[in-house]
């Protein structure tokens, strides 16, 4: 049996010793890196090959890559690397990890053309000066083939070592039985749809109610999958942190179903959550942790591979241990981990670390990407980019003096373009080239300053000047699927500041590349209806395949309620305050137990709570507050206990209105008195006019498709299995229309309007 490894993934292994040393130094984008290669490429003789092809063999190993550049008459091959600054400053152990991977391609182009000796040149780029440097040496194809032997020896351990794990995982997952004995009633036919997308190659998008075992459901079928399909890795993508969570505890169900199972899953956390040293930079100078990183990380690496399940806390243990970073620990951990659990971005973002590491080595993945109706909201962020003037301000009173002109030459354009905006608030159909070139000019200072002052900047700048980055990034990218807006505010008579947005309102154009690189994507949530919403925003491809698992649920389990004499509009509130809290009441004396409640705002929520509160005092409450941390929003969660009775306030599409389960007595009804749609805003209006531009269905797509999407997802917190009991009450006049009841799920058994109190 064969192990692939890329050129450059062998040399990362074998050749990097020494710290890990992230002291800023501004390096190309990935365009600009592409851009340079092309120029190198372009100046060359015409008989120069671009982007050679090799291939070696060591034992097991497989060594693939592609030269930059081969020279024929000069018996020349190049190894071209793009910078900016001041090439001197290059740490030492960068230069030689360039030089083995230029050896190793030297040996490859001498097996391939029967070389006894070549000629191996670095080739550095300046993207600003496009300027070479180029480092010649001389080279015996016997040296170069000791070399690249000495590097495969390093690896073969390793590699033997996952080719005994690969053909373990293969074996042990296509021979593994269901955890639970039996399938859910709906879930046997979503794991059946998975595993025919993967077989097939096909992307799937799967509407299943909520509390059918989605996690288990999904996870399973693409284990079985793994050998037949030869996937090098499964990616299970979550957009909140409770994903993660549920992704880990079907992990150990697997685990203690097969209690040899031999499965890496890793859990991965962002950067600010896994350091050990905040107030450190990344540098062995700096953290202890950094220092000598590279040397230890290879003992630290085989400790982590013997551990089935690297949650966040394991990982920890094991870094601390090998007295290694534990961020990083985990990225290299990505690697060679089967089952990958992580957010959204690091899949689907611009600089995401597990597509480029999937497109870097060659991984056939497969990916699921849980409660997928969040993607269309995160895709957006992802993609979009704003500056604040408030914040350039501040830097730039306490910016080096190299740097304020540059600064100033950006904020005079800045103010040009809101002296001449009338309205708080405007939409443009493109970013204005002036601001865009003063911007660039000032991303260019503060890049050369970094690289004259290798200390860096303070926090604020160099936090503005990432901003800066994005922002330059995205406009590069602007079309018609996105917005250019300026929010605008008052300081006094003669001054104003103001906030520059790029928004992304269609981000179909990045997703889609993502979900065609894959094997399989396999995109599920209790909330894909209309499936054309989803489709157009989120860029399926022609070949998706849609399934709506039937429910197992009954409708006599669940009692769905229309209030239509009660309006939520905002107009309306004051009016609903007392009818709501009158209705809220009289369930909870109908029906003792606990409950949630879900409002539009906190404001709103409020205001309920304090007239509940004051009217039936004996009811206990529990409400949400403003950016409340994990450990607060544990313990809300707590409150329900099976023995407890009360109503737990929440806002709709907050941290409570999805991701938590609350199975039996811990929850028997819900309260959703909002139709949970967007705020009436100027910037919403703009996104509704473009997406009727686009799709011809404005108020929809912008309002009613997002905002029934939180209703339904919140109602289905209270029937969490075949068990359960309970009741939803949707309280708005306009849960009567037929356009939005077609929208709730098909399996609901609407009950009669309840009259009101009193």
């Amino acid at each position: 049996m064969s192990y692939r490894i890329a050129v450059r993934a062998l040399c990362e292994f074998t050749a990097k010793i020494g710290d890990l040393d992230l002291r800023f130094t501004p390096s190309p984008t990935a365009l600009e890196g592409i851009a340079g290669h092309r120029t190198v490429a372009a100046r060359r003789s015409p008989g120069y090959q671009n982007e050679v092809a090799l291939q070696g063999q060591y034992g097991p190993l497989t060594v693939k890559g592609r030269a930059d550049g081969y020279d024929p008459t000069q018996n020349l091959l190049e190894e071209v690397k793009t910078y900016r600054g001041d090439l001197s400053r290059m740490p030492a152990n960068h230069r030689q990890l360039h030089w083995a991977q230029a050896k190793v391609y030297g040996w490859l182009m001498c097996q391939a053309l029967e070389l006894s000796e070549i000629r191996l040149a670095l080739v550095y780029f300046d993207i600003v000066s496009e300027q070479e440097t180029a480092l010649v040496e001389p080279f015996d194809a016997a040296m170069l083939e000791q070399f690249f032997k000495q590097q495969c020896a390093v690896f073969v351990q390793w590699a033997e070592q996952e080719l005994a794990h690969r053909s373990a995982r293969d074996l042990a997952t296509q021979a593994l039985a269901f955890p639970h004995g039996q399938f859910r009633s709906g879930q046997r036919s979503l794991a059946e749809s998975v595993y025919k997308a993967v077989s097939t190659g096909r992307c799937l998008m799967a509407q299943a109610p909520t509390g059918i075992g989605k996690t288990i459901g999904t996870i399973f079928p693409m284990l079985k999958a793994m050998a037949p399909q030869h996937l090098d890795k499964l990616l299970f993508l979550t957009a909140k942190t409770p994903g993660r969570k549920l992704a880990l505890d079907a992990s150990q169900v697997l685990f203690d179903s097969c209690p040899e199972l031999p499965l890496r899953v890793l859990e991965l956390v962002a950067r600010d959550k896994a350091c050990e040293h905040p107030d450190k930079a990344c540098h062995g100078e700096s953290c202890p942790l950094a220092r000598g990183f590279y040397d230890r990380l290879p003992a630290a690496r085989q400790a982590a591979s013997q551990v089935r399940l690297l949650d966040q806390q394991r990982l920890r243990q094991i870094a601390l241990a090998h007295e290694v970073c534990p961020y990083y620990l985990s990225q290299e951990m990505a690697r060679w981990s089967d089952l990958v659990v992580a957010d959204y971005n690091y899949y689907f973002d611009f600089s995401a670390l597990l597509f480029g590491l999937a497109q870097a080595n060659q991984w056939t993945v497969a990916v699921l990407v849980d409660e997928a109706h969040n993607l269309v909201e995160r895709g957006r962020s992802m993609y979009s980019a704003s500056l604040d003037q408030y914040q350039m301000n501040t830097v730039r009173a306490a910016a080096p003096e190299a740097l304020k002109k540059p600064l100033q030459r950006l904020n005079r354009e800045w103010n040009a373009l809101h002296k001449e905006q009338l309205a708080p608030y405007q939409a443009y159909a493109q970013a204005p080239a002036a601001l865009l070139k003063a911007l660039s000019l000032c991303v260019s200072a503060i890049g050369d300053y970094l690289n004259d002052h290798p200390q860096g900047l303070d926090a604020s700048l160099q936090g503005f000047y990432f901003e800066m980055l994005q922002f330059a990034r995205v406009a590069e990218l602007f079309d018609e699927h996105f917005l250019f807006d300026i929010s605008k505010r008052e300081l006094n008579a003669k001054r104003s500041l103001s906030q520059l947005c790029l928004r992304n309102v269609v981000p179909a154009g990045f997703i889609r590349p993502r979900l065609t690189a894959a094997r399989s994507c396999v995109l599920f949530s209790a909330t894909l209806n209309p499936r054309h919403y989803y489709s157009d925003l989120l860029g399926l491809p022609d070949t998706t395949v849609w399934v709506d698992v039937e429910s197992p649920f009954d409708a006599a389990q669940l009692e769905v309620h229309i209030v239509k004499r009660i309006s939520t509009r905002f107009v309306h509130r004051q009016a609903s305050l007392a009818p709501i809290v009158e209705l809220m009441a009289r369930q909870f004396r109908q029906r003792p137990g606990n409950y949630l409640a879900f409002f539009s705002s906190f404001d709103y929520l409020q205001q309920v709570a304090q007239l509940i509160a004051r009217e039936h005092p004996d009811i206990a409450l529990w409400l949400q507050s403003r950016g409340m941390d994990e450990g607060q929003r544990q313990g809300f969660l707590d409150q329900f206990s099976s023995e407890g009775q009360g109503i737990g306030f929440a806002v709709l599409g907050g941290a409570f209105g999805e991701g938590i389960d609350l199975p039996g007595s811990r929850l028997i009804g819900a309260f959703i008195a909002t139709l949970g749609l967007a705020q009436l805003n100027p910037v919403n209006e703009q996104l509704k006019q473009r997406m009727a531009a686009i799709f011809g269905a404005g108020y929809d797509y912008t309002y009613l498709y997002p905002g029934l999407q939180k209703v339904v997802q919140a109602a289905g917190r209270v029937i969490r299995s075949q068990q359960d009991r309970g009741v939803v009450m949707l309280i708005d006049d306009r849960y009567g229309e037929a356009r939005v009841q077609q929208l709730l799920p098909s399996w609901w058994a609407l009950q009669p309007d309840l009259p009101l109190p009193g």
